[in-house]
């Protein structure tokens, strides 16, 4: 079965960059929806980016356009975050996650996603 496993987070400087990674272990990354999303305690999980199967449409989060960008390698077999411009309520849990049925704008709704990583805590200070 598929399991996803996230890396790259860490502490950084507001305008600082970071990557976020997720391996795709069991599975090939490209049957799949691939998407981040972030949660604080105490609050709701918010999507951040996703990606189609075929890698043809991102979506993204309006707080994020501009600053972060989703893709994958298939080498790797992994999915990745990378932030720009960071902000200091860009700080969160950042999780990965994989679904093989959303389509559209939905691909940014967590109840979507069947497969979630652990999460990679990522803390920006100004």
């Amino acid at each position: 079965q598929v399991h996803l496993r996230e890396s790259g987070g860490g502490s950084v400087q507001a305008g600082g960059s970071l990557r976020l990674s997720c391996f795709v272990s069991g599975d090939t990354v490209t049957r799949y929806a691939m998407a981040w999303f972030r949660q604080n305690p105490g609050k709701e999980r918010e999507g951040v980016a996703a990606m189609s199967p075929g890698g043809n449409t991102q979506y993204y989060a309006d707080s994020v356009k501009g600053r972060f960008t989703i893709f994958r390698d298939r080498d790797e077999n992994s999915a990745y975050l990378q932030m720009n411009d960071l902000m200091a309520n860009d700080t969160a849990m950042y999780y990965c996650a994989a679904t093989t049925w959303v389509t559209g704008p939905r691909a940014l709704s967590a109840p979507f996603y069947k497969t979630w990583g652990q999460g990679t805590q990522v803390t920006v200070s100004s």
